[in-house]
C-alpha cells in the first residue's frame, strides 16, 4: 500500500480518476446525474477488466488518448449544452475542415491550442509515469481469477442478448403492471424493445430472469473513458447506414441544365421549418400578432392550403427535398437524389446550412440528402436539448454563402423552428405572451395543467421565427440579385386543443398535417421571370402538398431536366392539383376525409390505402 503513495503512482491513479469523473460534471452546474451508483459500478468494472487483461497500465494507456483529447470538449458541452459528446458531435468533428474550425473559433483558437497542448502534455507525462513504475502491475493469481469471472459475465450477457431474457415471475409482472402508468398513444409503434423482453432468436432457451446482469448499455455509453467506445461505435454505424442509403442513389442523374446562361447570377433559397402550425401564424388569420415583420414584406405570397403527408421530420423532409412519393415516406431511403443534385448538375453551387443534428435515427435519413450539397454545415452543438442554439446561428454561414463568388447558388436553411422545448427556441426579448415556460427547467410536457404556458411559449417561438425569416429576406433583398425563396414547415403540432388531450406531433390530426408555407421573390426576380410570378399569384390558393415543393423550387430556379413534372409546379402554367395523401390509419385522401372530434383527427370517408 505504501508503494501506491509514491508520486508517480499517485499521478497515474489520479489521472484515471479525473477521466472517470467526467459523467459527474453536471453536479458542478447544479444538474442531476442519472443513476450515479450504476455509473460508478460500470466504470469500476471496466477499469478492473482493462487492468486484468493488460496487466499494467502502461500497456493500455495509449488506448486512452481519445479520452484525454476529448475531455475538454466533453467538459465544454456539459457546461454549455448539458450533454456529453454524441454521435452528432463526432460527425461535426469529422466533417469540419481546418478553415471552418479556424473561422468558427476566431481568437479563441489560441486558447484551444493551449488547452490541447496542456492535455497532450498531461497524457504523455502520465504515460511516462505509468511506464516507469512497476508498482501498479497486477501479477498475482487473483488476476487470473478476475479474468475468469469477467469472462463468465461476458458470456452470460452475450447469451441473454442473443437468445433473450425470460420474463420475471408472474406475480412480479402483475405487481409491476398495477404500478405502471398508461402508455402514451402511439408509443408502442416507436419505442424500442426492452432488453428484458427480447424474444428468443435461436433454439436455446432464454436466459433466466434472475441471471440477467444489471448492465445498461446506455449507461455504459455515458461512462468515461470506456463509454467513448460505444459512442464511436454508434458513429461508425450511422456512417455505414448513411453510406448504405447513399449507395441506393449513387449513380442517379437528373441530367439537369440551367434554362439561362451559366454566368447569369441567380439565388434560390429553401427554408425548411420545424414543428410550425398553420393556424398560429397571424399571416393566416391568427388573432395574436405572431408575424408582424413578415406582414410588412412586399413580394411575399402566402400559400394557405399546404399539407404534409406525415408528421415526423425524418419522414416528411425527404418528400420535400426529393421526388419521393408521399405514400413511400414511411420507407427508409430512396433511389433518387434530391433537388440539391439537380441544381448542382445545372451549374449551381449548393449549400445545406442546418440548426438540426446530423446523425441519429431521426436525423440520418435527412442527412443522406444534405450530404449532396457542395457546402454542408450542421451548427447546433446542443441538438434538441434546452441549451440548443437559436436559429440565428444560421445568419453567419448564410452571409458567407451570399458572398460566395459563384454566380448561381442554392441555399437550404434547415431550422429548429418550434421544436420542443418551445420556450428554449427564442431569446428573452421574444417571450411576449405570459405566463410562459421561459426559464422553467425541464417542464413536464405531459402535464395538461401547463397548457396555457405551453401555448404561450409556442406562440412566442412563432414570433421569433417571423423575425428570423424577415432577416433572411432582408439579406436576400440586399444582394440585388434575382432571388427567390420558399418556406415550408415539415409538420405542425397538436397543443391540447380545446378538450383534446394530445400534444406534440406523431398523431393524425389536422393541426399536424396543415402547415404554413409561403414564397418570396425579389424585384430583380420578377423582372426576369414575370410569367413565373404571375403563375405563383394565380395558384397561391391551390390545394398543395409538400410533394409540390421539389418541382416548384426547380422551376423557380429555371432548372430544366428531361422528365420534369411541371404540372406539379405551382409557378407554372401547366400546374394541376393532385390527390393529397396523409398517413392517418393508412394513406388517407386528405381532401376526401372527415375532421373528427376536438383533436381534429383526419378520418377517411372510405377505406384508406394500406401502408406498404
Amino acid at each position: 500500500m505504501r508503494s501506491l503513495l509514491r508520486p508517480r503512482n499517485l499521478y497515474v491513479l489520479l489521472s484515471y480518476l479525473v477521466l472517470s469523473c467526467m459523467p459527474f460534471v453536471p453536479w458542478l452546474f447544479g444538474e442531476p446525474v442519472a443513476h450515479p451508483g450504476q455509473l460508478v459500478g460500470i466504470e469500476l468494472v471496466c477499469w478492473i477488466a482493462a487492468w486484468a487483461f493488460f496487466k499494467r497500465p502502461a500497456r493500455f494507456h495509449w488506448l486512452l488518448l481519445p479520452a484525454f483529447l476529448g475531455l475538454p470538449m466533453e467538459f465544454y458541452l456539459r457546461a454549455f449544452y448539458g450533454q456529453g459528446i454524441s454521435t452528432h458531435h463526432l460527425g461535426i468533428i469529422a466533417e469540419t475542415s481546418p478553415e471552418e474550425a479556424m473561422e468558427f473559433l476566431g481568437s479563441k483558437v489560441w486558447l484551444l491550442a493551449a488547452v490541447f497542448i496542456g492535455v497532450l502534455a498531461w497524457f504523455v507525462s502520465s504515460w511516462i509515469a505509468a511506464w516507469r513504475t512497476r508498482d501498479l502491475d497486477w501479477a498475482d493469481v487473483s488476476r487470473i481469477v478476475v479474468m475468469g469471472v469477467l469472462g463468465l459475465g461476458v458470456a452470460v450477457f452475450g447469451y441473454g442478448h442473443t437468445f433473450g431474457i425470460a420474463p420475471p415471475p408472474l406475480a412480479s409482472v402483475a405487481g409491476d403492471s398495477a404500478k405502471a402508468a398508461p402508455a402514451k398513444p402511439g408509443a408502442e409503434e416507436t419505442a424500442p424493445p426492452r432488453a428484458g423482453s427480447l424474444p428468443s432468436t435461436g433454439r436455446l432457451p432464454p436466459l433466466a430472469h434472475w441471471a440477467r446482469l444489471p448492465l445498461d448499455l446506455d449507461a455504459f455509453a455515458r461512462s468515461w473513458p470506456f463509454g467513448l467506445m460505444a459512442r464511436g461505435l454508434d458513429f461508425y454505424k450511422e456512417r455505414r447506414y448513411l453510406a448504405d442509403l447513399n449507395e441506393r442513389s449513387a449513380h442517379f442523374r437528373f441530367h439537369a441544365h440551367a434554362g439561362r446562361p451559366q454566368d447569369e447570377p441567380q439565388l434560390v433559397v429553401m427554408v425548411i421549418g420545424e414543428s410550425s402550425r398553420y393556424d398560429r401564424w397571424s399571416l393566416n388569420g391568427y388573432a395574436r400578432e405572431t408575424n408582424p415583420q413578415l406582414a410588412q414584406e412586399s413580394n411575399l405570397v402566402v400559400l394557405p392550403d399546404v399539407i404534409t403527408s406525415v408528421s415526423a421530420t425524418r419522414l416528411s423532409v425527404p418528400v420535400i427535398v426529393s421526388r419521393k412519393p408521399a405514400i413511400q415516406s414511411l420507407k427508409d431511403g430512396f433511389s433518387e437524389k434530391s433537388f440539391l443534385s439537380a441544381f448542382k448538375e445545372a451549374g449551381f453551387k449548393t449549400f445545406w446550412l442546418s440548426n438540426q443534428i446530423s446523425f441519429g435515427k431521426f436525423d440520418t435519413p435527412v442527412s443522406v440528402f444534405a450530404k449532396e450539397a457542395d457546402v454542408v454545415d450542421f451548427l447546433n452543438l446542443g441538438g434538441y436539448s434546452d441549451q440548443s442554439n437559436y436559429d440565428e446561428i444560421l445568419f453567419a454561414p448564410l452571409r458567407h454563402a451570399l458572398l460566395d463568388p459563384a454566380p448561381k447558388k442554392l441555399v437550404v436553411l434547415h431550422t429548429l423552428g418550434s421544436h420542443w422545448n418551445y420556450s428554449r427556441r427564442y431569446p428573452k426579448q421574444f417571450d411576449k405572451w405570459q405566463p410562459s415556460l421561459y426559464g422553467v427547467d425541464k417542464p413536464v410536457y405531459t402535464d395538461i395543467r401547463l397548457k396555457e404556458q405551453l401555448n404561450n411559449s409556442y406562440d412566442s417561438s412563432i414570433l421569433y421565427t417571423d423575425w428570423f425569416l424577415a432577416h433572411v429576406i432582408d439579406s436576400l433583398r440586399d444582394t440585388g440579385l434575382p432571388a427567390s425563396m420558399l418556406y415550408v414547415a415539415d409538420h405542425g403540432q397538436t397543443l391540447y386543443d380545446n378538450s383534446c388531450r394530445l400534444v406534440f406531433h406523431g398523431h393524425n390530426t389536422q393541426y399536424e398535417f396543415h402547415i404554413p408555407a409561403f414564397a418570396w421573390y425579389s424585384d430583380a426576380y420578377q423582372e426576369r421571370y414575370p410569367d413565373k410570378v404571375a403563375q405563383l399569384l394565380q395558384h397561391r390558393k391551390a390545394k398543395l402538398a409538400t410533394e409540390n415543393m421539389f418541382h416548384t423550387l426547380l422551376d423557380m430556379g429555371d432548372v430544366r431536366y428531361p422528365d420534369e413534372r411541371l404540372e406539379w409546379s405551382f409557378v407554372n402554367s401547366g400546374f394541376r392539383q393532385h390527390k393529397r395523401y396523409v398517413d392517418s390509419y393508412g394513406w388517407t385522401d386528405y381532401d376526401n376525409a372527415t375532421i373528427k372530434g376536438e383533436c381534429h383527427e383526419v378520418i377517411a370517408k372510405g377505406r384508406p390505402k394500406p401502408r406498404s
